[in-house]
């Protein structure tokens, strides 16, 4: 497929106030870009718009909303004439637990809002998409393919992006559009910050697995990555660029990786400890209430 010139299109990016998402639409608009910055809170939306430059506004739109979606998509058509890409984006992370201590609203809002409102973004944008034969980039994580411990409902909702943005591209190449599926690993945002440095079940899976699995790249990378991936209409876009390997081995690597955990006795400690701290903190909270 051929290069696709970014000069002059139009693009949609959810959670793009801030992190991954703001670095893309940046970039995209120092390509010639159009952007459409949607994020949950509207005053962010337009501050961030603003930040970027004058062929950018700022709509302020719930993901898990699909009629939210369906009208942040129209305003954008209203405003620039057209939709050529769409960055589905946003997306939150659980406070590590196991899956049954976790509460499950928690575990379900992780699911609305990581694969449903994917859903939503991708149905709001693919009448426009398909007709200007452009663009759908889902935001996966390197947590579709690897053990998600700790984090069950965040790796169930990567994994399902993965999923539809598979057939999705071979859906799309009869009209000349295209998907591309983005697998990032830890990219130094608040949100991984909170996760890693700042809960006890992040730093303890730190202790128990290779620093490399850690090492963190900046959202400028990734935003640049993305950029990269969508001018290339590459069908997966990896950041860091090595784990494409890991991903195209992982038949081999996850069934001995699984069974390494299952066996560990470190790994075990660390579960059990995830769980009494649950507790603990449940119980705080309802002496708190």
């Amino acid at each position: 497929m051929a290069a696709y010139d970014l000069n002059g299109k139009v693009a949609l990016i959810t959670g793009a106030a801030r992190g991954i998402g703001f670095e893309t639409a940046r970039q995209l608009h120092a390509r010639g870009s159009s952007i459409a910055v949607v994020d949950l809170d509207d005053d962010q939306a337009r501050e961030a718009a603003e930040r970027i430059g004058e062929r950018a506004i700022g709509i302020g739109a719930d993901v898990t909303d699909a009629g939210a979606m369906l009208a942040a998509v129209a305003q954008t058509v209203e405003r620039f004439g057209v939709l050529d890409l769409a960055v589905a984006n946003a997306g939150i992370a659980p406070e590590g637990s196991t899956t049954r201590t976790m509460p499950p609203e928690e575990w379900e809002r992780v699911i609305d809002v990581n694969l449903l409102g994917v859903w939503n973004t991708v149905r709001a944008a693919l009448p426009q998409v398909s007709e200007h034969q452009g663009q759908i980039v889902l935001v996966a994580s390197l947590a579709a393919f690897l053990n998600g411990v700790l984090l069950s409902p965040y790796a169930a909702s990567k994994a399902a992006v993965e999923a539809l943005g598979r057939p999705l591209r071979v859906e799309l190449a009869p009209w000349g559009a295209s998907a591309s599926v983005a697998y990032f690993g830890w990219v130094d945002t608040e949100m991984v910050r909170q996760g890693l440095d700042r809960e006890q079940g992040g730093k303890r899976m730190q202790e128990l697995l290779p620093k490399v699995f850690f090492r963190r790249i900046k959202v400028e990378d990734a935003g640049a990555v993305v950029v990269r991936g969508i001018e290339e209409r590459a069908p997966r876009i990896f950041a860091p660029q090595w784990w494409r390997y890991v991903s195209a081995l992982r038949g081999i690597l996850n069934p001995i990786f699984d069974r390494r955990m299952e066996r560990d006795a470190r790994v075990a400690a660390a579960l059990r400890q995830a769980e009494a701290d649950k507790a603990a903190k449940r119980e705080d909270g309802a002496s708190n209430a």
